[in-house]
């Protein structure tokens, strides 16, 4: 067993870092970094229409991303008013890619109040214990009593996810370089990069000129069938804790739900990170979606 004692941490600490460090959030954040920017080009742009429309002249690819933002902000605001099971499979891996360990989480996901909230279902083959139970109950009974001051400082923690998204307004360029047949549709193809002599601000945008990706657009919708990124240079998270190297790779792929509604099918990191320069991980986060409906009593019509 390490000991790091002398950085005044000890082994179980190290443990609970290496648990909390690829949390969901963390996990999707190079994958927001690569597809959330877009969506944000129409702050600065003017306006954009709200649905696809016929176009008897060839776009060009400005023309294509300002669609995709407006469906994208759809599908964002459409995933709120759906309800669907998650299954989360995080595995770690040895230097040579096998595997050492691996939890799964199925949650289901409900609508309450118009806040999204996960139930979790199964943990490793198994029902959730009693205190989870508990836990998760008290959980929704917060929320469905939600007091004014409560929801304010739930929107204001989306007001500062929100702020992190301004931050990459001006990250990233698109280049346009082909079209190809996914799934089935035809579809746009860019090739995203950071753009040059950006300088992030802050914790997060930092770390934003460090990755690259490839995306798929789809040509009916407009809605991005498939995100493929990676890091290109290493980068920190957390106050010296936890570093992500060159080379962490992502991947997301989308499905139509209902009539220009597209959701997400399955999202897979495989990254590599330092753990206070000492403790290296390989980690491998396979998230899959399934059994997307419609909320009930919470209406969404994708022409909105």
């Amino acid at each position: 067993m390490n000991d790091f004692s002398f950085l005044g941490c000890s082994a179980p600490f190290i443990t609970e870092l290496e648990m909390r460090i690829p949390t969901k959030s963390c996990v999707l954040l190079i994958l927001s970094v690569l597809t959330v920017s877009p969506a944000l080009f129409a702050q600065t742009g003017g306006s954009v229409p709200a649905t696809p429309e016929s176009h008897s002249s060839p776009l060009d690819g400005q023309q294509i991303v300002n669609l995709s933002i407006a469906a994208t902000e759809r599908n964002w605001d459409a995933r709120n008013h759906y309800t669907y099971m998650e299954r989360d499979q995080d595995r770690r891996l040895d230097g040579l890619g096998h595997v050492k360990s691996e939890n799964v989480d199925i949650t289901r996901t409900i609508v309450v109040h118009g806040a999204p909230f996960n139930q979790l279902v199964e943990h490793n083959g198994h029902p959730p214990s009693a205190e989870e139970q508990s836990r998760s109950g008290q959980d929704f009974e917060n929320l469905e009593h939600e007091t004014p001051k409560e929801q304010t400082v739930r929107f204001a923690g989306e007001k500062e996810s929100s702020s992190f998204l301004r931050e990459v307004v001006n990250a990233f360029d698109f280049h346009l370089i082909g079209e190809e047949t996914v799934e089935g549709r035809p579809a746009y193809v860019f090739h995203v990069t950071p753009h040059p002599g950006y300088h992030g601000h802050g914790k997060c945008g930092k770390m934003l000129s460090k990755v690259e990706g490839k995306l798929w657009v789809d040509k009916q919708d407009f809605s991005w069938i498939k995100v493929d990124g990676q890091v290109t240079q290493a980068f920190s998270m957390g106050l010296f804790v936890a570093r992500v190297q060159r080379g962490s790779h992502v991947t997301l792929e989308q499905t139509r739900v209902s009539d220009g509604v597209w959701m997400p099918k399955r999202i897979e990191v495989r990254a590599s990170a330092r753990i206070l320069f000492f403790k290296s991980l390989e980690i491998d986060r396979i998230l899959t979606y399934s059994d997307y409906c419609p909320a009930a009593g919470v209406p969404y019509y994708a022409s909105k």
